[in-house]
């Protein structure tokens, strides 16, 4: 996923619609705070919005994705002869009837969650049968309150195999935090992820969140990940 395009491309949307950032949000159910982030490039909308307003405002999502240019602009002549209008109209409709209906590049999207009591993730993984990407977009603590102020924190996505992690994805932060506030700014994005839905393994994924306090002393969290419908 090309952030920075997608960032560019919510304030350009939102702007020549004549919307503002809480305008925006509350029409896709989101805070004001959410849609500033997605436009300063600091996080992105999870899949599911994404895939909304890319429909709403008749966007191509897969070259949203990509981060591929998308020229939406008239030609500067619109006017051709009798027989190239025949010729054109003929090709359109050859295309329709025998292109593949699906496209090797064309994404569908899983839904990630997790059985933890402790924590809630929301996230997604989009797949086409070339590619997967996975992108986590919210991470929240609901196990007792921990009001610490952590000296530095991880966040970890793991690919486990029996007794074997593989660190696919990480997000750190040096700063004074707590746990809430860390996780407040934690967003992974995973790209070219091995593993698509079809070859999904229950507890293939894993995420671990590493707190280290000022006395050298560590707190792990260790949070399955699971994907819907696989």
């Amino acid at each position: 996923m090309n952030q920075e395009k997608i960032s560019a491309f919510i304030k350009k949307i939102r702007t020549e619609n004549n919307l503002t950032q809480l305008a925006f949000a509350k029409k896709y159910g989101v805070s004001y705070q959410a849609v500033s982030k997605w436009e300063n490039g600091k996080n992105i909308p999870d899949i599911s919005i994404l895939k909304q307003i890319c429909d709403d405002y008749h966007i191509d999502l897969n070259d949203l994705l990509e981060g591929k240019k998308n020229n939406n602009k008239l030609p500067k002549r619109i006017l051709f002869a009798g027989l190239v209008i025949i010729i054109i109209m003929l090709l359109i409709s050859y295309c329709l009837f025998f292109m593949p209906k699906k496209n090797k590049d064309d994404f569908e999207f899983k839904k990630l969650s997790t059985s933890c009591d402790n924590f809630d993730i929301y996230g997604s993984m989009a797949y086409s049968d070339s590619k997967t990407s996975i992108y986590i977009s919210n991470i929240s603590y609901c196990g007792e309150e921990d009001k610490e102020v952590y000296k530095k924190l991880n966040c970890t996505l793991y690919e486990v195999d029996n007794d074997t992690k593989k660190i696919i994805g990480t997000y750190s932060s040096n700063e004074e935090l707590t746990l809430d506030k860390f996780l407040e700014k934690a967003n992974l994005n995973v790209e070219h992820y091995s593993n698509n839905c079809q070859m999904y393994k229950e507890g293939a994924l894993e995420l671990e969140i590493e707190a280290i306090t000022y006395n050298d002393e560590t707190k792990l969290y260790k949070i399955p990940v699971t994907l819907d419908d696989c």
